[in-house]
């Protein structure tokens, strides 16, 4: 597994009317690097934490097709 440590992010709450609206990829967060979980009634597997708007200047399925995701801890 490629991996490039990611900068400390800072989470801020706003309403919906006050994001941003530049391009952005909705990075999924995991907790580990195991991308499957019990499926929750969410929808989401336990182990997807959130969506994180990355600033991208590229399309999100550039993103996407290259499995781009956020990992709070590495499996060793």
């Amino acid at each position: 597994v490629l991996f490039v440590p990611a900068p400390c992010i800072r989470l801020k709450p706003k309403m919906a009317d006050q994001l941003s609206t530049t391009n952005h990829y909705n990075c999924p967060l995991y907790r580990t690097a195991e991308r499957r979980g019990t499926l929750a009634t969410t929808g989401h597997s336990t182990n997807f934490v959130m969506f994180v708007k990355m600033p991208t200047d590229q399309a999100a399925s550039h993103w996407i097709m290259r499995g781009v995701a956020l990992l709070s801890a590495l499996s060793d």
